[in-house]
């Protein structure tokens, strides 16, 4: 018999599965077993006195990271979907975001690296924005990772920032909060995370950054090299060039209609 993925009514921490969460954490995970628990007991920590959900997408692990998800849904207000077969970050975060009951979404990494204590300053700068289609992108100013990577990286930022024009210093940043409106008029495809500020620009809305913190991975290994990041993300960069030349945002303005009807013909 499969195991019961549902949220259960009588959790430690008194959350209420019934109550409608204010804001939807959508992570996914791959092989993060180890950093399940220990994650899902930061967010509740950070989240606590704030209607939440948290949906994790294990974008099929070989690990034991269902196991670990299901007991953190036992403790926690944890919704848990599961892919059959490895279908790549993005495909984790639209699968969470869809299954998402809060009106506005916060993503994370898996991986234990973005710190969910910043997630309540995200989601107050994006609610006190004037524009609703607002994503606020979490900036690593202090980058916790190998050399290697952090030049590459910074690399990757420039040459994205100089053709898209997505005015955004750290997009690779997993930390990110947005309507969930405005994610699902996005366009979809293989490694769209890493593009959100430019897909969301390109629907009209507004982007702004702010400064997080960024941790060491503790548990657990990369499921991404250097190497093939790089190849596919040539492939990517050039796709959303076409799709930012291949859209106008139109601006719609309703015209006034006299209150006692329509104008009759001459």
């Amino acid at each position: 018999m499969a195991p019961d993925l549902s949220p259960r009514p009588d959790r430690p921490d008194g959350a209420d599965p019934a109550a409608a969460p204010l804001i939807s954490i959508v992570i996914p995970m791959r092989n993060e077993g180890p950093n399940v628990l220990p994650l899902i007991a930061e967010i509740a920590a950070a989240m606590a006195g704030t209607a939440h959900e948290v949906v994790c997408v294990d974008d099929g692990s070989t690990d034991d990271t269902a196991q670990r998800l299901v007991e953190a849904a036992a403790r926690h207000p944890v919704v848990v979907l599961r892919h059959r077969v490895s279908c790549g970050q993005s495909a984790g975060v639209v699968s969470g975001v869809m299954a998402a009951r809060a009106a506005w979404i916060a993503t994370l990494d898996g991986d234990g690296q973005n710190d969910p204590a910043d997630i309540p300053t995200l989601w107050a700068r994006a609610r006190a924005e004037a524009s609703g289609d607002i994503l606020v992108a979490g900036h690593r100013t202090k980058r916790r990772d190998s050399g290697v990577k952090r030049v590459t990286s910074r690399m990757a930022n420039a040459v994205r920032a100089r053709l898209l024009g997505d005015a955004t210093p750290d997009t690779g940043c997993g930390l990110k909060v947005f309507p969930r409106a405005l994610f699902l008029d996005l366009p979809r495809f293989d490694h769209m995370h890493r593009y959100l500020p430019a897909l969301v620009l390109r629907a009209g809305g507004r982007v702004v950054s702010e400064p997080v913190n960024h941790r060491p991975r503790l548990r657990g290994q990369s499921n991404y090299g250097t190497l093939d990041r790089l190849a596919v993300s040539i492939a990517d960069l050039l796709g959303v060039i076409w799709l930012q030349r291949r859209w106008k945002r139109p601006v719609a303005e309703r015209v006034p209609v006299p209150a006692d009807g329509p104008v009759p013909h001459p």
